[in-house]
């Protein structure tokens, strides 16, 4: 039983159902619904309510920093009160591409701590080459009790300073990746207690089908990886990255895979 802790089904060229069927085929139990900005996090709510096995989170992705306007925060926390929305996100920093000005994705991110913080949400991280900023506003602001380094691409150390920090640590399919030795060397150091996994859907498909739309059974090939990675075999990937997937997401999820 596996849990896809970060996709983007509104991004999906496919219907949601087909998506979820063969989820669900490939033993995925559970798909976090991700958010980017105002319209998708309206979509992703949406299909929380309408869709089974699907949770939602809400947020304004750095690339759209500056459309979190007064307004903005308000609908996205009028969506947060459904209790399918399980956190706030995708937010973070993102000083590779810069769609936006480093101070408001500053100033966006502060924001959606906050915003996490006061309503008891998980927070969903976004981070590229921005480390060091994104710990420092984590801290500074004070982090909820529950944050996902989203997507994580860092080495060792910075993997060691999410762990002590007691976030959680995702793995997307480019731990799978030919080129990427030094991300396996991180996930090695990741407690599974404190590891959950996703897809990034449509992105970061993994190998052997890089090149192709990603979805999120492909899951799956991210934790045959990270087994391999732990040595330990993939059932007990599952077991633990989903428990911690639950407790990071308050997930309405059982041992067995269905609703409590």
């Amino acid at each position: 039983m596996l849990v896809d802790t970060h996709c983007h089904l509104f991004m999906l060229d496919e219907p949601a159902e087909e998506v979820l069927a063969r989820a669900t085929a490939a033993g995925v139990a559970w798909v976090v619904d991700v958010g980017v900005d105002l319209e998708s996090s309206r979509l992703a709510a949406a299909g929380a309510r309408r869709l089974d096995g699907v949770s939602a989170t809400v947020g304004v992705h750095p690339h759209d920093a500056e459309t979190l306007t007064p307004r903005t925060l308000a609908e996205l926390r009028e969506l947060l009160s459904d209790e399918r929305v399980v956190g706030v996100g995708e937010t973070g920093l993102d000083y590779y591409r810069n769609n936006a000005a480093p101070e408001a994705q500053r100033a966006a991110f502060a924001t959606q701590v906050r915003l996490a913080r006061e309503l008891d949400k998980a927070l969903v991280v976004h981070c590229r080459d921005a480390f060091e900023d994104v710990m420092a506003i984590l801290d500074g602001e004070g982090a909820p009790d529950r944050v996902v380094l989203h997507c994580f691409s860092g080495d060792v150390p910075m993997a060691e300073r999410v762990v002590a920090a007691g976030y959680h640590v995702s793995f997307a399919g480019t731990v799978t990746f030919k080129n990427a030795p030094k991300l396996r060397e991180a996930c090695a150091v990741v407690p599974l207690d404190q590891m959950v996994l996703e897809t990034d859907s449509p992105y970061l498909t993994p190998h052997p089908f890089r090149g192709r739309p990603n979805s999120p059974d492909r899951v799956a090939i991210t934790a045959a990886t990270v087994a391999e990675v732990h040595g330990v075999d993939v059932e007990r990937v599952g077991q633990a990255t989903t428990a911690t997937a639950v407790r990071a997401f308050r997930l309405p999820l059982t041992a067995a895979g269905g609703s409590p």
